[in-house]
């Protein structure tokens, strides 16, 4: 195999999960990736293309994936055929802390002589902590680190000054280096994605597996389009909020990607994909005249792949009508995250529960293709009676829109970490969180711990862990009855729907009992005789994954149009 400038590894969210008991429970029910957090950053996508642009050889390698997908595969023998100058992992998402840095010491122990970069959110707020561990040489800080990479890789292939890197935490036998945090671009319209370098990798390497952003992306594809680097927003929760992004990414303000090359952006994907594709940001951050910029260009290039719309507040009607008069389809997602208005103002999420009512009316009046809802459970202020009061609220919203089908209402716990640089992590006290994790490398072993709730950083003044974990499910119970009774789901699924909540809720307390056995022997054997059973309910437990899912072709159905777009790119250079 020919050597590479570049190797982007996505590491399993543990290493090696298939042999660790780990019973994941609902934290991942919500997302189209498993509980593996199979899915890769979008600046993989976006690093690779400024590499390959400036002339180096980069692959992108989504392990956990291919893991899921190949119970068998054997990880070492396959990263020992891989030849690499450098090999990146991304610790984006703080899940990650165990398998990224387990697989680094794979690279490490198999690839001696090359450099181990890390990069991502997490990455940044712990990068001190990170550079120290054996296999980390390397980590790129910032939300942008597609100029710092190339830099990066400039100085290392000509043995260059490493100190003159942007961003980047270093360290030799002199010890551990800190450059500054220079490079924080001001709008993203430098940035781009060569769809046509994807799928000539793809082809390349033959191999479509290693390449797929989440496991069934073959299946069912969902594509990606950036608005913003940043946010206008204040959820305390999050670790991308104003001032998450102010405090350790030295982001002051959002840098936007202008609403045309956004739209610009769709088209190419429609190239070669007949798939959905998610806008990510609300697009009224950008300022009052940016959705009907966005409108006016989608419009103009023919855009007619399924949109996905994110709002992080109510929206008034005209921004559907908009939509509607636009694209041939698109859908909602917003996430008030409760119905209880006092909940959501300690959260940061100032607005009233009439403008959620209105917005979700007007969507559909102005032909939504659907509106997903979703309610989190863990947060500031919330009580157990408040949380299972937003599942009950549902039958309010299904009365609204006369059980209109397209509305899909969802819950599920907070993300099993809070997020580092959010306000309730930084100050956690202030907002009644009891955190049980601070360092990188306590996130790191408590990903070990065999039931989800075990994993939870963190407590309220409101709910405790236990709690937390029971309330999910109860939530779940009265979210499906709520479904049922308004005719959104059938008897069989509501039964079924039960059936595993209680099946998901026994495991969790049989798992408790385990935990309490002292001989440590005796608990390995029984947690073993578990493994399968806690494996069937890994998916789908507290909702149907599948309802998720947007209408799409498969890859291999979009076979002839990806070889069409190939060409057309071909002959435009």
């Amino acid at each position: 195999m020919a050597e590479l400038d570049l190797i982007l590894l996505h590491a399993p969210s543990v290493y090696d999960f298939r042999k660790e008991f780990l019973f994941y429970g609902p934290v991942s029910d919500l997302v189209p990736s498993t509980g593996v957090f199979e899915m890769y950053p979008f600046g993989f996508m976006t690093m690779a293309t400024a590499l390959h642009a400036q002339g180096y050889k980069v692959r992108i390698i989504n392990l956990a994936s291919m893991m899921l997908n190949d119970k068998g595969l054997d990880v070492e023998r396959l990263i020992s055929k891989l030849r690499s100058k450098v090999f990146g992992i991304d610790l984006h998402w703080l899940p990650h802390a165990h398998g990224a840095l387990e697989v680094a010491k794979l690279v490490r122990k198999l690839h001696p002589e090359a450099k181990i970069l890390f990069g991502g959110y997490s990455s940044t707020y712990f990068h001190e902590e990170l550079v120290r561990y054996p296999q980390v040489d390397l980590v790129l800080r910032g939300d942008s680190t597609e100029v710092p990479v190339v830099e990066l890789m400039s100085a290392l292939s000509h043995g260059s000054d490493l100190g003159k890197v942007q961003n980047l935490t270093w360290k030799n036998d002199n010890g551990v280096h800190v450059n500054p945090q220079s490079y924080t671009p001001t709008d993203l319209d430098h940035l781009d994605v060569d769809y046509g370098w994807m799928v000539r990798s793809v082809i390349r390497h033959h191999d479509l597996e290693g390449f797929k952003p989440f496991k069934d992306w073959d299946r069912y594809p969902l594509t990606v389009a950036f608005t913003v680097r940043g946010c206008t927003v204040q959820c305390a929760v999050c670790g991308g909020s104003c001032s998450a992004m102010k405090g350790f990414l030295g982001r002051s303000r959002p840098a936007f990607r202008s609403p045309e090359k956004v739209a610009q952006d769709v088209r190419d994907i429609q190239n070669y994909l007949k798939a959905p594709t998610f806008v990510v940001g609300d697009l009224r951050q950008g300022g009052k005249s940016y959705p009907e910029r966005f409108f006016r260009a989608c419009r103009e290039l023919g855009v007619d792949n399924p949109v996905i719309l994110e709002l992080f507040t109510p929206a008034p009607e005209e921004l559907f009508h908009m939509a509607s008069s636009s694209l041939p389809s698109y859908s909602i997602e917003f996430s008030p995250d409760s119905h209880d208005e006092a909940v959501r103002r300690a959260l940061g999420r100032n607005f009233d529960t009439a403008s959620m009512e209105r917005s979700i009316q007007s969507a559909l009046k102005h032909h939504a293709r659907r509106f997903d809802l979703f309610f989190m459970i863990g947060l500031p202020q919330q009580t157990r009676e408040s949380a299972l009061a937003s599942a009950d609220y549902a039958r309010r919203l299904y009365d609204l829109v006369d059980e209109d089908r397209r509305l899909f209402v969802y819950t599920s716990p907070l993300a099993p970490f809070l997020d580092p640089g959010s306000v309730a992590y930084e100050n956690a006290e202030r907002l009644g969180y009891i955190v049980k994790a601070r360092t990188l490398e306590e996130h790191r072993a408590r990903l070990l711990s065999p039931s989800w709730k075990y994993v939870l950083s963190y407590e309220t003044n409101w709910m405790t862990r236990d709690e937390i974990a029971e309330t999910s499910y109860d939530a779940a119970d009265v979210l499906n009855q709520a479904r049922f009774d308004c005719h959104q789901i059938s008897e069989d699924e509501l039964e079924a729907n039960l059936c595993r909540t209680r099946a998901a809720r026994e495991m969790m307390r049989r798992i408790d009992e385990v935990v309490a056995v002292q001989n440590l022997e005796e608990r390995q054997e029984r947690l073993a005789a578990l493994k399968a059973e806690a494996e069937a309910l890994m998916d789908s437990t507290i909702c149907k994954k599948g309802d998720l899912e947007w209408e799409s072709k498969s890859v291999v159905r979009s076979a002839p149009r990806a070889f069409i777009g190939l060409m057309k790119g071909r002959r435009s250079k």
